[in-house]
């Protein structure tokens, strides 16, 4: 690790003479010197090892040179500016003492900037999230590019830690109290408009004048003059400043704030999750004490939460989720071919849904195509609504989600078909339809058109059957709502080809989605996992377990919803055509109860016609009494929530190491990141695989034997897991 050489220069174009620099300074004619942060070797930048005694000697020329009069920062990447601290750092560290360490070296760099009396202002193009963010921050202005990928964050909490480089006691004091705390509790992006709006950003001006108005700002700060408009009077009598007046400026407010921020914390984490807790508790602490003892308890609490299993978990998630993203699933020498333009067969919701991820994020050309105008309306009042909340929410100028539309058309018939490079199908669960629109989209004659199907319970290997290029049909599973949902789970059927997948995959990425590929059997990969998890509440309902009790156990286990609560989202009908293919399939350890059928023959298919097992007419907040009456049940057993969980989880647990024995995941990461991002499999226990790796294979034999005892076939250990437990292995070796 060696420290780049620091270039002052009094000609502006000067070119460094440092070949790696992680910080070079150039000094204008004006005074001002540019700090240019580019990491050498990497496509975004990242505070990592070799950054702070880069940005050290930086900040020495800084101060030292008395031609130097304010300094800006700016990236040397093209597309972004700081993506945050080295992941690997924060994962390596063992000790509270050990965090503390990197906590205060980043603290060193920020707290020079903050408190130097040449004025610093830092010019955003991209994402800055944490430390970039903190960085920003720490600086005395801030301007912003306009373009929809420039971005600031604190996303530290989705890593089970917090901001440790001076962001929790900066955005509070720059942005207020509330505001704060929901970037902080959210990890959050805060795109240009918003942040200049929320105070966190001085100016939002066109990429290319960037740096100069930077560099404008730097020379009035100089000068005294600073961005910052102050507020007329009148604007304490708008929402926002008396929410300013009311909750920011006086003890009482704040108290508020944080009583009602530690509610809905404890609503969404059941206290599952010290990191949020944190957060608020640093922010209260630091609003009554000076900066130096506020950053003092910043580090602290970093530090002790840097060390703990949830973060250690948190953490695993984002680096198997990183993998993912640089893996083809068919080899490194297998091109992806290129979709410029998709077809999308079904108007509904789902169709709505991939019709936006592939116009926002994909930059696709996109055709959809319904049997009648209703399900084009519809679709294209949905893009509509859409773009409208973007434009409203300041991430898109008009005239951009004008151009989006633009790319989104519908057609009755197949026009405009025979050039599409992907075709998606998201209609309902019929064989005989999809093979008929495979056939239909075969006989346009364009032999590169990839077909995927979004079904959820049919084999690709039947939707193919008959097909003139079988080769070319494959799965793409999304999740509802698909704008939403992170996961995208790819069936691959044994005529598939490897340009298929890599297509396929390359897409799903485009659109912004964690992808898996798994092996086309009866309910792939997360159906198959998540029917006997349903299953076993049914059966504990059977029993006279209430349903909400069951629905309570599982969320605070740390399941986004419970399983009865998730039937009624989902739609009993569409659930029960799933469960019947998983039981034909795998015999008795899939067999649901008899609560299913009887539900579906008094109609009670959930939420979406006001009819499930909860009362809609109370807004859903509590189960409908008349489903025990239909049941014939009595819910009058009280089990322990820990059984309840247990009982629930470990069939789950149980098919998940039968898929991965059956090669149905390529790997326990693949396992781990879908169900955390299909079910919403609790994030802090880090996915089944690695959660069996904490309990120990031989402790989940053991009670999935108990219960085989009791209740039969269903809990019947998978062969691998007894192997696992005979031998004390594990799934992971790290």
């Amino acid at each position: 690790m060696s420290t780049p050489q620091i270039i002052s220069s009094n000609k502006p174009a000067q070119t460094p003479i440092t070949t790696t620099p992680d910080v070079t300074v150039e000094t204008r004619p004006d005074g001002v010197a540019v700090l240019n942060i580019d990491v050498p070797g990497e496509r975004m930048n990242i505070l990592g090892e070799s950054f702070f005694p880069a940005a050290q000697a930086a900040l020495d020329e800084v101060e030292q040179n008395p031609a130097i009069k304010a300094a800006v920062i700016i990236s040397g990447k093209p597309d972004s500016f700081i993506a945050g601290a080295d992941i690997n750092i924060i994962k390596s560290l063992q000790t509270v003492e050990e965090a503390a360490g990197v906590c205060r070296l980043g603290h060193s760099i920020m707290d020079r900037i903050a408190a130097s009396k040449k004025p610093y202002v830092v010019a955003i193009h991209g994402v800055a999230l944490g430390g970039g963010c903190e960085l920003a921050l720490a600086c005395h202005a801030r301007v912003l590019s306009d373009d929809p990928k420039t971005a600031l964050g604190l996303p530290e909490v989705n890593l089970g830690v917090l901001p440790g480089f001076g962001g929790s006691q900066r955005l509070p004091r720059l942005i207020g109290v509330a505001s704060a705390l929901d970037m902080m509790l959210t990890g959050k992006h805060i795109y240009a408009y918003k942040a200049r709006s929320l105070g966190l950003a001085d100016e939002v001006v066109y990429k290319p004048i960037l740096l100069q108005v930077a560099v404008k700002i730097a020379l009035d700060l100089v000068k005294g003059l600073s961005p910052r408009k102050k507020k007329p009077w009148t604007w304490y009598l708008s929402p926002k400043g008396l929410q300013s007046l009311v909750l920011e400026r006086n003890p009482f407010g704040r108290r508020l704030v944080l009583s009602q921020a530690r509610k809905q914390v404890y609503a969404k984490t059941r206290g599952n999750y010290p990191a949020p807790e944190k957060i608020i508790e640093v922010v209260e602490y630091g609003m009554g004490v000076g900066m130096t003892e506020a950053l003092n308890r910043e580090i602290r609490r970093f530090a002790e939460l840097a060390v703990t299993p949830q973060a250690k978990q948190l953490m695993n998630i984002y680096f198997g989720q990183t993998a993912l993203k640089k893996e083809s699933f068919a080899g490194p020498d297998v091109k992806p071919l290129p979709v410029r333009k998709l077809g999308i067969l079904g108007g509904g919701l789902m169709g709505a849904g991939i019709a936006m991820v592939s116009l926002d994020k994909a930059g696709a050309d996109v055709r959809i195509k319904d049997i009648n105008d209703k399900g084009i309306r519809n679709s294209m009042k949905h893009a509509y609504e859409y773009y409208q909340d973007r434009v409203r929410k300041r991430i898109l100028q008009p005239t951009e989600a004008a151009q989006r539309l633009n790319r989104f058309t519908g057609a009755l018939d197949y026009s405009g078909f025979k050039s599409v490079d992907l075709v998606i199908e998201a209609v309902f669960e019929d064989l005989k339809l999809k093979r008929q629109m495979v056939s239909d989209i075969e006989t346009l004659g364009n032999v590169k058109t990839v077909f995927a199907t979004n079904t959820s319970s049919i084999p690709i290997k039947d939707i193919a059957q008959g097909a003139m290029r079988p080769e070319r049909i494959i799965g793409m599973h999304y999740f509802s709502p698909v704008e939403k949902m992170p996961l995208l789970e790819i069936i691959r059927h044994s005529g598939t080809s490897d340009e298929t997948i890599a297509t396929a995959v390359a897409f799903g990425k485009q659109q912004g989605k964690t992808v898996i590929v798994v092996k086309d059997v009866p309910g792939f990969y997360i159906n198959r996992i998540l029917f006997p998890y349903i299953n076993e509440a049914g059966y504990l309902a059977m029993e006279g377990v209430p349903i909400d009790a069951i629905d309570s156990a599982l969320t605070n286990w740390g399941m986004p919803v419970g399983p009865f609560k998730l039937m009624d989202e989902v739609g009993l009908d569409v659930g029960v055509k799933v469960q019947h293919i998983l039981a034909q399939a795998y015999g008795k350890r899939m067999q649901a109860s008899e609560m299913v059928d009887k539900l579906i023959a008094d109609q009670r298919l959930g939420k979406k016609v006001k009819k499930g097992f909860y009362d809609y007419k109370s807004g859903g907040r509590q189960v409908d009494a008349s489903v025990y009456t239909l049941l014939g049940i009595k819910p009058d057993k009280s089990l322990p929530a820990q059984e309840i969980a247990e009982r629930c989880m470990l069939p789950l647990l149980n098919e998940a190491a039968l898929c991965l024995d059956e090669q149905v995941i390529t790997s326990t990461r693949d396992g781990d990141i879908g169900t955390v991002f299909g079910i919403g499999f609790p994030p802090f226990r880090g996915g089944p695989f690695r959660y069996m790796d904490g309990l120990g294979a031989g402790a989940i034999v053991t009670r999935l034997k108990h219960y085989q005892q009791a209740f039969g076939e269903r809990f019947q250990p998978a062969p691998n897991l007894e192997k696992m437990a005979q031998a004390n292995g594990r799934f992971y070796k790290d």
